[in-house]
């Protein structure tokens, strides 16, 4: 019987007994999270669609803003109902795990969104331009930059607030990929979220070429993580004959109950398995942004609108670390040592080479974006300290880390020119003089970023550092002191070009944001302030939030 008679056979036999196809169970409630926010995006399209353009900034400002408060409340009642620790389990047959750092992440997220949607939403910046007010985003993101059909939008006062769908739908695939608990759930969500970044990466108002350069690259980098990242679940695939999690780490612990001759002949291949679990750890490493694959960080931060930047470090940071926590904990745990070496070597080169690199750059969003790096292998630290305090300090660094990235990029908007902001290092000579109180809210979460006692960033680098220590890890803890020790040469020579620098006759002047920016950073500075005085309670639920389920 040929190939395709089998399958009509199998498609008639299947129709012929409709009571045999099982209707999937979902879970709605435990998925509000995401629903809420996917719903909203939709909603979002239909509002470019069917609203007049003068109501759409309105609209679109309203449904974000809504839905992602509601999204968040959905995720606290998940967490009062005890779904983060008692009645933890997986959902939506399989596909998703509800959980305690499924639930921490989630909520982590939402509140970057919903900070986020703040600055993109910010109209006062940029000169008034034919009498309209305009935003950080491109006037039409399908003209040519300088073209007659730019000049004629430009005049025309459009606006492109499509950008508040497309950040809806990236938080949607955002929210899946942390909780994700089978491979093809995981790569969907990746897709989900990368596509709409690309998107947003390109629609610069100012300096159009280089933010379309910077979607370039990180589209094309891009598109090769993901696919390292599907070819390493065909091979896991291939091994365990599942792409669930526990089903995958089953077979690598050698508790698979029924064992069929097809699984026999693949569970003994440990190529398989390792090149499977290596590419996979790659493409996620690539969101990370560590070292080896962090080559696309620098160009796309420095080219994408700063809103865009600051949520794409903040949210996409979040999502990666809680998808590579979930794989390494609870798909290879049997393979700890092979990865853990591995893992070592990326942290120690991620954190040097963020921090060397730091030292010698003249833009500001550069220097952030290799601070980020720098950060990213911190973290790493706590990961690789497999305990429990290592999924809790992860999780608390994280949601430091995301708030403080968020405002010091909401600061950076704030400084301007006439070609709109002024990121070289050269013209922040003297802002504290010129404007004291900008360069002391941006002097606050550059020490923060350098991990100095009383901010978040010391409490979060403390709990990561103590975690690997613990972990038997005290050699990355010195690595990781000693590139602090870098890492703050940076910062703190930015503080002094600030406050002790002669400010230029033709330097910057700072813009007067609306109340969604101020708020915004302010939101970023108080809760830097209190993780870091402050943070035994947020230590305490996040250890509490620190269990998968298996």
């Amino acid at each position: 019987m040929t190939h395709a008679a089998t399958v009509h056979s199998l498609w008639t036999t299947a129709a012929a007994a409709p009571d045999k196809i099982p209707a999937p169970h979902i879970e709605y409630g435990q998925l509000a999270p995401t629903l809420i926010v996917l719903g909203a995006a939709i909603i979002g399209v239909l509002v470019e669609a069917f609203l007049p353009r003068a109501q759409r900034y309105a609209a679109q400002l309203f449904v974000s803003v809504v839905s992602l408060a509601a999204a968040f409340a959905a995720v606290i009642g998940l967490a009062a109902s005890d779904y983060g620790t008692g009645k933890a389990h997986v959902a939506a047959m399989g596909a998703i795990a509800v959980d305690g750092p499924a639930l921490f992440l989630q909520g982590t997220i939402l509140l970057v969104a919903l900070v986020s949607v703040f600055t993109f939403a910010e109209r006062r910046l940029d000169p008034v331009v034919h009498g309209n007010r305009v935003d950080s985003f491109a006037a039409q993101a399908a003209a040519v930059p300088g073209g007659d059909a730019e000049k004629s939008a430009v005049k025309a006062g459009f606006t492109t607030t499509e950008v508040f769908p497309l950040v809806l739908f990236a938080v949607g695939g955002m929210l899946v990929f942390p909780a994700a608990n089978d491979l093809l759930t995981l790569f969907v969500a990746l897709e989900v979220f990368s596509l709409p970044l690309y998107i947003l990466c390109a629609l610069a108002r100012r300096h159009r070429m280089l933010s379309q350069e910077s979607a370039v690259k990180y589209f094309l980098l891009g598109a090769f993580s993901s696919a390292f990242l599907l070819f390493g679940i065909a091979l896991l695939y291939g091994y365990a004959g599942t792409v669930a999690y526990a089903g995958i780490a089953d077979v690598v612990n050698g508790q698979v109950r029924n064992v069929t001759p097809a699984l026999a002949g693949t569970m003994g291949n440990d190529v398989l398995l390792l090149l499977g679990g290596a590419l996979v750890l790659m493409g996620l490493l690539f969101k990370i942004g560590a070292v080896p694959f962090h080559m696309w960080t620098p160009d796309v931060y420095q080219g994408a609108p700063t809103p865009v930047t600051g949520f794409m470090a903040a949210a996409t940071k979040v999502a990666a670390f809680g998808a590579l926590l979930r794989l390494l904990y609870v798909v290879l745990p049997g393979l700890r040592w092979d990865w853990r070496p591995v893992m070592w070597g990326v942290a120690i080169v991620t954190m040097l080479g963020g921090a060397i690199v730091a030292v010698t750059q003249t833009d500001v969003k550069r220097l952030l974006a290799y601070s980020s790096i720098a950060h990213a292998g911190f973290i790493l630290a706590g990961v690789i300290a497999t305990t429990p305090e290592g999924i809790s300090s992860v999780l608390f660094y994280l949601a430091a880390y995301s708030f403080v990235t968020l405002g010091a990029f909401a600061v950076v908007t704030l400084v301007r020119d006439a070609g709109g902001e002024a990121t070289h290092l050269s013209k922040w000579a003297g802002l504290g003089r010129r404007s004291p109180l900008v360069a002391a809210v941006f002097a606050i979460f550059l020490l923060a970023f350098a991990g100095i006692p009383l901010t978040s960033g010391f409490a979060g680098k403390f709990a990561v550092f103590k975690a690997a220590a613990d972990g038997g890890a005290g050699a990355l803890v010195v690595v990781g002191v000693i590139s602090s020790a870098i890492a703050a040469f940076f910062y703190i020579r930015v503080i002094v070009l600030m406050f002790f620098s002669e400010p230029r006759t033709d330097g910057p002047s700072v813009a007067v944001p609306s109340p969604l920016t101020s708020s915004a950073i302010a939101i970023g500075v108080a809760v830097t302030v209190v993780l870091g005085v402050a943070p035994q309670y947020f230590l305490d639920l996040a250890g509490q939030a620190g269990v998968f389920v298996r």
